[in-house]
C-alpha cells in the first residue's frame, strides 16, 4: 500500500508539475501582446496600410448588422450610440423571429430592420441571423455587433482601419465588462481569466488554427470577401458560432486577429450571478468546438493551476508550485483589469471563485449535447 501511495503521489506530482508549466507558458503570452485597437483621428484612407486588400474604395464604406432576438430590453442604448455614428452607412437589425417590440423600437431609432426568416435546418440561430444580415448589407466592410455591447461611436472605423492595417480577413475585438452587481463581477472576472489559462490573452501571437480565439460580440469582416468564403454557412451548426468561425477560416488560411478594444467597447452580458451562472456556464466549455479529450485537458490546467492553488495554501497542503501559481494568478488579476468598469473589492476577491468557474466548466461539457439558447434546443 505504501508503494501504491508514493506511486500516487509521485503521478500526482507529476501532472501538478505538467499543468503548471502548461499555464505559465500560456500567461506568459501577455508580455507578447499586439497592440490595442484604438480610434482613429483621420479617415480610414489615410491610416497606413490601408488599401491593403485591394479593389477597394480608398474610404470604404461600413454596414453595422446586430443579431437581434426578444432585445426589446437591451438594445435601445445600442442603437443610440451606433445609429449615424462616424463612417457608418447603415445599421441593420435582424430580427430573429422575436416575440417582443424588438423590431419596432429597432425601427423608431433609425436602423434598417430585416425580419429573419424561419431557422433552416442545421443552422443555429446567431449564425443564421448574422448570414442574412451580411447578404442585407450593401457596404464593403461589416461589424456585426451584439445587442448587449456598448460601442464608442468611433468603433466601427477603428475596427477596419486596423483590419485593413494588419490584412485581416476577420477581425474580432474584446471588450469592457459592465457587471452591475459584485458577485457578479466576482464570478465572472474568475469565469473570464479560465480563457486565459486555456488559450492566453487576446491579441497573443502563435496559437495554431485549431486553438484560435475570437468574440463574437464584436467582429469586421470585409463583406464581399467573406462571403465568397461561405460566409456563416461554414459554421452553420455552431452554437458557439464565434470561435468556430475564427478557427475554420486560420484552418483555411484566412488571416484571423483578436484583439483588445477595451477602450472603445463595453459590454453589459448578465445582470446578476445566476445570469452569470447559467449563461456564461453555457458556453464556457467551448461545445462543439474542441472535442472531449482537449476539453478535459484545458479543465485539468484550469482546475490544477487556477482554482487548487489559494485553498490548497489556505489549507496548508500548499507547497512551492502552489506559491508559485498563486502569484502568477495575481498577476493576471492586474492584467486583466481593464476589463472591467469596476475594479471593487469583489474583482479583486475573484480567485477565490475560480473553484466555481472550474466546476462551470465541468458542467458545461458534461452538458455539450444538452444546448438550450434563446428558446431553441441544440444537440
Amino acid at each position: 500500500m505504501s508503494a501504491l501511495r508514493r506511486g500516487l503521489r509521485v503521478a500526482l506530482l507529476v501532472a501538478r508539475v505538467c499543468a503548471a508549466g502548461v499555464a505559465l507558458v500560456r500567461l506568459s503570452r501577455a508580455a507578447r501582446t499586439a497592440p490595442p485597437v484604438r480610434s482613429v483621428p483621420q479617415p480610414v484612407a489615410s491610416v497606413p496600410g490601408a488599401d491593403a486588400t485591394g479593389g477597394e474604395p480608398a474610404d470604404p464604406s461600413i454596414s453595422v448588422v446586430i443579431p437581434a432576438r426578444d432585445e426589446a430590453g437591451r438594445i435601445v442604448p445600442l442603437l443610440d450610440l451606433i445609429v449615424a455614428a462616424p463612417g457608418v452607412s447603415e445599421v441593420i437589425v435582424v430580427d430573429d423571429q422575436s416575440t417582443d417590440a424588438t423590431a419596432e423600437i429597432a425601427a423608431g431609432l433609425g436602423a434598417r430592420v430585416v425580419t429573419g426568416e424561419p431557422l433552416p435546418a442545421g443552422w443555429a440561430g446567431k449564425a443564421w441571423a448574422l448570414q442574412q444580415g451580411l447578404s442585407t448589407a450593401t457596404s464593403d466592410w461589416v461589424v456585426t455587433l451584439d445587442a448587449d455591447t456598448r460601442p464608442d461611436p468611433r468603433l466601427p472605423t477603428a475596427l477596419v482601419a486596423r483590419a485593413r492595417a494588419d490584412r485581416l480577413d476577420l477581425l474580432t475585438v474584446a471588450g469592457r465588462f459592465e457587471c452591475p452587481t459584485g458577485p457578479s463581477r466576482w464570478l465572472h472576472a474568475a469565469m473570464l481569466t479560465t480563457l486565459v489559462y486555456r488559450f492566453g490573452p487576446p491579441g497573443s501571437a502563435g496559437a495554431p488554427p485549431d486553438r484560435t480565439m475570437a468574440n463574437g460580440q464584436c467582429m469586421a469582416v470585409p463583406r464581399q470577401a467573406f462571403l465568397d468564403r461561405g460566409g456563416m454557412s461554414n459554421v452553420a451548426a455552431a452554437v458557439v458560432e464565434d470561435i468556430a468561425l475564427a478557427r475554420a477560416m486560420a484552418a483555411d488560411g484566412a488571416r484571423v486577429g483578436f484583439l483588445d478594444a477595451t477602450d472603445l467597447l463595453a459590454i453589459r452580458m448578465f445582470e446578476s450571478f445566476g445570469d452569470t451562472w447559467r449563461g456564461w456556464g453555457r458556453s464556457l466549455a467551448l461545445p462543439g468546438i474542441d472535442r472531449r479529450s482537449r476539453q478535459l485537458a484545458d479543465l485539468v490546467v484550469v482546475a490544477i493551476a487556477q482554482a487548487l492553488p489559494i485553498p490548497r495554501l489556505l489549507t496548508r497542503h500548499g507547497d512551492a508550485i502552489d506559491l508559485v501559481l498563486v502569484i502568477a494568478r495575481l498577476g493576471t488579476l492586474v492584467g486583466t483589469r481593464r476589463a472591467y468598469d469596476r475594479n471593487d473589492l469583489a474583482y479583486w476577491l475573484s480567485p477565490m471563485a475560480d473553484p466555481l468557474a472550474a466546476v462551470a466548466i465541468g458542467r458545461g461539457i458534461s452538458r455539450a449535447d444538452r444546448q438550450v439558447w434563446r428558446g431553441r434546443r441544440y444537440g
